[in-house]
């Protein structure tokens, strides 16, 4: 069975996100981003490095042959199609799977209080117990309907 992801539109928040990113990050104010200033970005925007060969790719197809670097226009059309292409669930999978450390398919509260334990030493048990009731009452809403 093949699966397609869908594109969807990205928002004018998005696109606000993207040039500001772009403007942070171009470094000497030349009005497009260099190798290092475009890898920068797409950290900033995505939360990872990107490879060699990405990065490559990334800025042949988003520089035009007379610029150095990809200009804030292109710069703009390549990562909103890079964030329209994203799964919106993917950061979902991945924080469940961050709790989920015994791969049960389902969370338990000590799955919960280790996890808060680990990154959030310093918070108290009842807000962690409070998350966790929240959270479970929203998947049972979500399962009845």
């Amino acid at each position: 069975m093949t699966s397609f992801k869908t594109e969807r539109e990205i928002s004018d928040a998005d696109r606000k996100k993207i040039e500001t990113v772009f403007h942070q990050s171009d470094l000497g104010r030349k009005g497009y981003l260099s190798r290092e200033d475009f890898k920068v970005a797409v950290v900033m925007l995505f939360g990872y490095k990107p490879s060699k060969s990405e990065t490559d790719m990334l800025m042949e197809s988003g520089s035009y042959k007379e610029w150095p670097g990809v200009p804030l226009n292109q710069f703009t059309s390549l990562m909103g199609r890079k964030m329209s292409a994203e799964d919106p669930y993917e950061k979902m999978r991945q924080i469940f799977s961050a709790f989920d450390v015994h791969c049960r398919g389902f969370l338990k509260l000590e799955d919960f209080k280790s996890a808060f334990k680990r990154v959030a030493p310093h918070l108290p048990e009842r807000t962690v117990l409070e998350a966790f009731r929240s959270l479970s009452m929203r998947c049972e809403r979500t399962i009845q309907h």
